[in-house]
C-alpha cells in the first residue's frame, strides 16, 4: 500500500517547531519512568583520561536524551573507594608525603605505585592543610592509613568533579563502595542470594585456553550465575576471605533497585566487556527478574595529531588527561566528537581534524548550519528592512511556495526529529542524533548551495517577500532542530563562525 501525505501536512510541521522552539521533539514516551544512568565511575586514584571522557559524554548525553523522551533520570557515579587500588593509593600518597618532607626516595621506591603528579599534589595539599607534622602526630598505623585514605580520595574526587564540570557533566548521586561495606549492605545482599539457594562452595574448572600462572584449583564461594545466562559461576570471595568486587557490585545494584530504579543503565569502558554477563545475571537474581540492566561499553579512543598517534599510559604517568584535551579543543568539540560513533565502535580523535573548518569535520558542519541560518536572518534584515521577521510573522507565513524537491526533503527531515529522539531513546543510543544532525545540516547546506546556482531557489527573494518568509520559516525551524540536538548533547549552538 502506497500512502502519500498532502504536502501541507509536512509544511505545517514547521509551525509546530516554531511553537515549541528548541524543545521540539520532546516526548511523553517515558511516562515519568525512573531510570538510573551510572557513568564515568573512575577509580579515585588519578585524573580522568580521554577514555573516561568518552564514557562521561555518552552517559551524560544518554541521560539528557532519556529526559527529553519523558523519563525521570538519575545521573550516578559509583566510587570504588575501597580495596586493592585504594591500598596502592594510600601507599603512593604516604611515600610522596615523606619525599616532600625531605626523605630520599629512589625510582624503585615507587615501583607498583601510582606515579602521576596528582598524587604528589594530593600529598602537598595534605601537608598544607593538616600541617607538615601531621604524620608524626599519628602513632597508630591504622589511623595513619585511614587519614591518608580519606584525604587522598577526597582530593582525587574533587579533581575528577572539577574536570567533569569543565566538560559539562554533573551527577545527582555519588555512591560509595566503602559505605556499602560499612553499612553491611554487601553482607545483606549476599545473604539474600544464599537464602535463594544461589550461593554455594565449589571448585571452578580452569579457564579454557592458556592456563594462567596464578591458577589455583581450590574451593570457592560461588554465585550460580549460569542459572541466569552466564557462561560460568562466579567467585564472591577472595583467597583472603574478603568479598570480591563482584560481590560489592551485586550489593550496589540491589541498592539502586531498592531506591526505585528497575531500569538501570551502566556505561563502562571496553575493558569491562567480560563483566557484562555476570552483572546482568546478578541483577536478574537479586531482583527476582524485576529489574533490567543495560550495559553500554565504550570502546577505545584512538588519539592522534595530524595522523601521528598520541600515546597514553596511566601506569607510566604519561596519561593524556581529560583536561589536556579540553585545553586544546574545548568542551563543545570534545562532546560532539565523542557522539559521532556508536559507543561500542572505536573512535578516532585527531586534534587537527576535529578543529578544522571543513565538511569532513562533523562538529563544524553541524555548527556551521546553525550559524549560517542565523546569518541568513541577518542578511534578510539588511536586504529587506521592511519585512517583518518576528516569530509571529513566521508563525503565520504562507508556506505553499515551498515546493522544490530539496525544500520538501529538508521539511520532511525537520518533521522527523521527534521520531528520531524516541527511537534513539528506545535504543539507548544518543549517537543516532549525531547522524541525524549531520543529515539535516547536509540537506540545508545543499539547498543553500543550489540557491547560488539557481537564483529562484535562494532563501532571500527581494521580488517575492511571501516566498522569502516561507523559506525563512523553514530555515528557522531547521536551526531550532539543530539547537534541540545540541542541547541534548550539551553543546552550545554557534550563531556566528569566523
Amino acid at each position: 500500500i502506497n500512502l502519500r501525505l498532502d504536502p501541507d501536512i509536512w509544511r505545517d510541521r514547521l509551525f509546530d517547531v516554531l511553537a515549541a522552539g528548541s524543545a521540539y521533539g520532546a516526548s511523553r514516551m517515558g511516562a515519568g519512568q525512573a531510570v538510573n544512568v551510572e557513568y564515568v565511575s573512575a577509580n579515585p586514584t588519578g585524573l580522568l583520561h580521554i577514555g573516561h571522557a568518552r564514557g562521561a559524554v555518552v552517559g551524560d548525553a544518554l541521560a539528557a536524551l532519556l529526559e527529553r523522551a519523558g523519563y525521570e533520570v538519575c545521573r550516578e557515579y559509583y566510587m570504588n573507594d575501597r580495596g586493592g587500588q585504594i591500598d596502592i593509593l594510600i601507599d603512593s600518597f604516604l611515600k610522596r608525603s615523606r619525599e616532600l618532607l625531605g626523605e630520599t626516595m629512589s625510582e624503585a621506591d615507587f615501583d607498583g605505585l601510582y606515579p602521576g603528579d596528582e598524587v604528589r599534589e594530593a600529598a602537598q595539599a595534605a601537608l598544607d592543610t593538616l600541617g607538615r607534622d601531621w604524620m608524626a602526630k599519628v602513632n597508630d598505623e591504622a589511623v595513619l592509613r585511614t587519614t591518608a585514605r580519606d584525604f587522598a580520595v577526597r582530593f582525587m574526587m574533587d579533581e575528577i568533579k572539577a574536570d567533569l564540570a569543565r566538560v559539562g557533566v554533573t551527577h545527582d548521586v555519588f555512591a560509595s563502595e566503602k559505605a556499602l561495606a560499612e553499612t553491611g549492605a554487601i553482607d545483606a545482599a549476599l545473604s539474600d542470594l544464599e537464602e535463594k539457594g544461589l550461593i554455594y562452595v565449589g571448585v571452578l574448572e580452569p579457564p579454557k585456553g592458556k592456563l594462567p600462572d596464578d591458577w589455583e584449583e581450590r574451593p570457592q564461594t560461588l554465585f550460580r550465575a549460569t542459572r541466569f545466562g552466564d557462561d560460568v559461576d562466579r567467585p564472591l570471595k577472595k583467597s583472603t576471605g574478603d568479598w570480591t568486587y563482584f560481590a560489592a557490585d551485586i550489593a550496589y545494584h540491589l541498592d539502586k533497585y531498592k531506591r526505585g530504579f528497575a531500569t538501570m543503565i551502566d556505561v563502562w569502558g571496553a575493558d569491562h566487556g567480560g563483566y557484562v554477563k555476570r552483572m546482568k545475571s546478578a541483577v536478574a537474581a537479586i531482583t527476582d527478574g524485576e529489574a533490567a540492566l543495560d550495559v553500554k561499553l565504550c570502546q577505545l579512543v584512538n588519539l592522534s595529531d595530524r595522523g601521528a598517534p598520541v600515546k597514553m599510559s596511566k601506569r607510566a604517568g604519561t596519561v593524556v588527561t581529560l583536561r589536556d584535551v579540553l585545553d586544546r579543543v574545548g568542551k563543545d568539540v570534545l562532546r560532539f566528537i565523542m557522539l559521532t560513533r556508536k559507543n561500542d565502535a572505536p573512535l578516532d580523535f585527531d586534534f587537527a581534524r576535529v578543529t578544522e573548518q571543513s565538511k569532513d569535520n562533523p562538529v563544524f558542519y553541524v555548527q556551521y548550519a546553525h550559524a549560517r541560518a542565523h546569518s541568513v536572518f541577518r542578511q534578510a534584515a539588511d536586504a529587506l528592512p521592511s519585512l517583518d521577521l518576528s516569530e509571529e510573522a513566521l508563525a503565520t507565513a504562507d508556506l505553499s511556495g515551498l515546493v522544490d524537491e530539496g525544500e520538501m526533503a529538508l521539511v520532511k527531515k525537520i518533521a522527523g526529529w521527534p521520531r528520531a529522539i524516541e527511537s534513539a531513546a528506545e535504543a539507548h543510543e544518543p549517537h543516532r542524533l549525531a547522524f541525524y544532525l549531520n543529515e539535516i545540516a547536509a540537506d540545508f547546506h545543499s539547498q543553500w548551495n543550489k540557491g547560488r546556482d539557481e537564483p529562484e531557489l535562494r532563501f532571500l527573494r527581494e521580488d517575492d517577500t511571501t516566498l522569502t518568509l516561507a523559506r525563512l520559516t523553514m530555515v528557522r525551524a531547521m536551526s531550532l532542530v539543530i539547537a534541540s540536538g545540541l542541547e541534548i548533547f550539551g553543546v552550545t549552538p554557534a550563531e556566528e563562525m569566523r
